[in-house]
């Protein structure tokens, strides 16, 4: 099979020296070095695993003969979806925000997983489940933005209000743009809905740190000011550099009921 790139396996990572170390594991951390003083940077280290809950998450996201990780089918609507038999994460996001690129990217220990990405941004009109063994599905949402809000709408309101065992929704923002209005139109439906999410700044390996800091304290202070329902701490990912992507790991593991204990580091 194919092998894993660089720097996907936290063994390869642990062997940096240590701020490029934390740059990849926590780039919030890594971040709020470059604050001005007195700034409450608790909201950056909510989630902050141990090297042990680390290396048990990226176990579930590596395959192996008693643990198949696999694309198990599409759906347009909900009746196609398959049964809610495991608990589930779901990914929206602006078409063109690096969703199928992340997904990838999480699923980089088992090469075999083929990961769809559309030619056409906002083109991907059904929703694909993964099967992480026994332990959790995954659902890669189509994109809005482009031919939004309708199709996405329809298909997307459906799963997120019928979705028994949906147990967190990860909602990507373009790390270089920030919040836009579509994607201010997503937060108002999860909010609506009750829905559990957490904002996952994509692409930041494209942002300069200033814009990036910029972008991370502007979405912390929407996210105090004006949701109930997310989780206070921003997650910062790149699927070209894997940064954030195994903390990101751990905290799908986390939710989905498989790190009952995760320890602070």
């Amino acid at each position: 099979g194919r092998c894993p790139p660089p720097l996907a396996a936290l063994s390869q990572v642990l062997q940096l020296e240590r701020s490029r170390r934390t740059a990849i594991v926590f780039p919030l951390e890594r971040l709020a070095r470059y604050l001005a003083p007195g700034v409450d940077t608790a909201r950056f280290r909510l989630f902050q695993p141990g090297l042990s809950a680390l290396q048990r998450a990226e176990a579930l996201f590596r395959s192996g003969r008693d643990h198949a990780i696999d694309y198990v089918s599409s759906a347009v609507r909900m009746e196609h979806a398959p049964p809610p038999a495991l608990p589930e994460v779901c990914f929206i996001g602006r078409s063109n925000v690096g969703k199928s690129s992340l997904i990838r990217a999480l699923f980089s220990l088992s090469p075999e997983v083929e990961v769809r990405v559309s030619k056409t941004p906002g083109h991907t009109k059904k929703m694909n489940f993964f099967k992480v063994g026994k332990y959790f599905t995954l659902v890669d949402m189509p994109g809005y933005g482009y031919r939004a809000p309708q199709d996405f709408v329809e298909m997307v309101e459906a799963y997120l209000q019928e979705r028994r065992n949906l147990k967190r929704t990860f909602l990507l923002v373009d790390g270089v743009v920030g919040l836009q209005k579509t994607d201010h139109t997503a937060v108002e439906m999860l909010e609506e809905f009750g829905i559990p999410y957490v904002m996952v700044l994509t692409k930041i390996d494209r942002a300069s740190r200033g814009l990036l800091l910029k972008n991370v304290l502007e979405i912390q202070e929407f996210v105090k000011e004006k949701t109930q329902g997310c989780f206070p701490q921003l997650f910062l990912v790149s699927s070209l550099e894997f940064s954030g992507v195994h903390l990101l790991r751990c905290f799908v593991a986390h939710v989905t009921g498989n790190l009952p204990t995760v320890e602070a580091s």
